[in-house]
């Protein structure tokens, strides 16, 4: 199957492993499901690295270093991730969430998350 990491939940594998729910880690792990990480969240961190509400050394290009390291593939942005948004209740304020919800909607993905109100949306997530 085929998996969209969440922000955090990326964040939390690179370096953070407990925080995670043993579902979520062994979902992860499982070689047989491919896993994905959006540019949304790539987009987020830079954000949050360039506004100091956040660290990560070696900033975003270490963060796709790390992406590509562990076998995940990034996700792009499409269209029709964006016009998927656009029909989303708004059970979410997040853009970037809203963006990872939509994006796994359309490419019929799973999305592994911790945030409670991302499982309101009719979404495959688990934690």
């Amino acid at each position: 199957m085929k998996h969209l990491l969440d922000t955090h939940v990326a964040l939390w594998f690179f370096g953070e492993e407990e925080k995670l729910s043993e579902v979520a880690f062994r979902t992860i792990l499982d070689p047989a499901n491919k896993k994905f990480v959006s540019m949304a969240s790539a987009w987020e961190l830079a954000i949050k690295i360039g506004t100091g509400k956040m660290g990560f050394d070696g900033g975003v290009s270490e963060f796709f270093n790390i992406v590509h390291k562990n076998g995940f593939e990034l996700l792009p942005i499409k269209k029709k991730h964006v016009k998927q948004v656009e029909s989303l209740p708004l059970l979410h304020r997040d853009p970037f969430d809203r963006l990872l919800v939509a994006s796994a909607m359309t490419e019929g993905m799973g999305l592994i998350t911790a945030d409670a109100n991302i499982h309101l949306y009719d979404v495959n997530s688990l934690w």
